[in-house]
């Protein structure tokens, strides 16, 4: 009976190596270059279940057999790393220090569809931006309908007239923009150019206080998931069949392999371009439409501190439809700056995205 319970213990220790095995690797798969091997470079999409399972062998030695503990311990260790990444563990703070700016990214999906705005009948994403009250709003999917039956940037304008700096660029060659609204002076705007239909990046000096702050303003390359994809994900969830599950991860897979591998070079794009900005201020709002796990956030990251989990808690989840349960929106600051409070709000669900805010001061010397 002994030999029995021990083979039954390797056993589940074998599977439990297998697991922290394929969760160290979802960890440091940012590290593969998307363009040379896209499909596994997507392991990162697995890293929270893997997680989860990871805890729970941590939990059942702990209970069980205590010997083996030190196992999954040492595993969530070496991807500390990839865990800080991908949920924050901060305290936000009721005294929000002196000479600090709020900042609003949020990615409007065209302001729920262009919706007007009226008096009686008010659009829920601008009433939400003036009540936010942030000092630099960057906005993504900033797109508006060329009828009098679709909101028009001068109604934008107009409703959200406590910005006087305003700036605006059509991105990619579909009808599709980004831009900010500033209550400090905007010094100069220009496209970071890449080929792409519906995607780009934008760059702003903004004059805030005595400093000079580069802003870029990024709507990384989407998915490409359509709504019938999108349903096919949803059936993985509510009946997760064998057949359904092998159908939709090789359809899936395969148009996540392809989106990321586009994203690299976007990301390279604009990496380089951090490393060349003259300013020691540097702030970067973006839907990355890729999680913190990913090449995609490493190549942009790695000069910078993200501000979320600097400052936020949680998982910080951004993306609110179809169960796409990821934090796909980001602010990124260089390393003389700090943020505080950073909060992803879902108290708005208007636009498929939650917006993205915190506030952000000069580190003390």
């Amino acid at each position: 009976m002994r030999r029995i319970g021990k083979l039954v213990g390797y056993l589940i220790l074998a599977i439990n190596c297998l697991f922290a095995g394929l969760f160290v690797f979802a960890a440091y798969s940012p590290y593969i270059n998307p363009e040379v091997h896209p499909i596994l470079s997507c392991a990162g999409l697995a890293f929270f279940p893997l997680l989860l399972i990871n805890i729970f062998f941590l939990f059942f030695w702990t209970f069980v057999y205590r010997k083996f503990v030190f196992f999954p311990l040492l595993t969530l260790l070496i991807c500390f790393g990839s865990i800080r990444d991908y949920m924050a563990f901060s305290f936000h703070t009721k005294e929000i220090p002196e000479n600090t700016f709020k900042l609003l990214s949020y990615n409007v999906m065209a302001f729920d569809g262009s919706k007007k705005h009226t008096k009686e009948n008010p659009n829920a994403i601008i009433e939400y931006i003036n009540e936010v009250d942030a000092d630099v709003v960057c906005l993504q999917e900033f797109v508006m309908g060329i009828d009098k039956w679709h909101l028009s940037r001068k109604e934008i304008n107009k409703a959200l007239r406590a910005y006087p700096y305003r700036t605006y660029h059509k991105i990619g060659s579909m009808d599709n923009g980004l831009a900010c609204y500033s209550k400090f002076p905007i010094l100069s705007a220009r496209r970071i150019d890449y080929p792409s239909l519906y995607n780009g990046s934008a760059i702003y000096q903004l004059k805030i206080n005595e400093d000079t702050v580069t802003v870029i303003n990024n709507h990384l390359e989407s998915n490409k998931l359509t709504f019938e994809d999108k349903s096919v994900y949803e059936d993985m969830i509510k009946s997760p069949g064998r057949k359904t599950v092998s159908h939709g991860l090789r359809l899936l897979i395969s148009k996540l392999a392809e989106a990321s591998a586009i994203r690299a070079k976007q990301a390279q794009l604009i990496a380089k371009t951090i490393e060349e900005c003259k300013t020691t201020s540097i702030v970067v709002c973006a839907d990355f439409n890729d999680i913190p796990v990913s090449y995609t956030h490493r190549m942009i990251a790695k000069d910078l501190n993200d501000a979320f989990t600097q400052s936020g808690q949680g998982l910080g989840i951004s993306y609110n439809q179809n169960k796409f349960y990821f934090k796909i929106d980001n602010i990124l600051l260089s390393k003389n700056l700090k943020s505080y409070n950073c909060t992803v709000d879902n108290v708005i669900k208007d636009s498929d995205h939650y917006p993205i805010w915190c506030y952000i001061g000069k580190k003390k010397q």
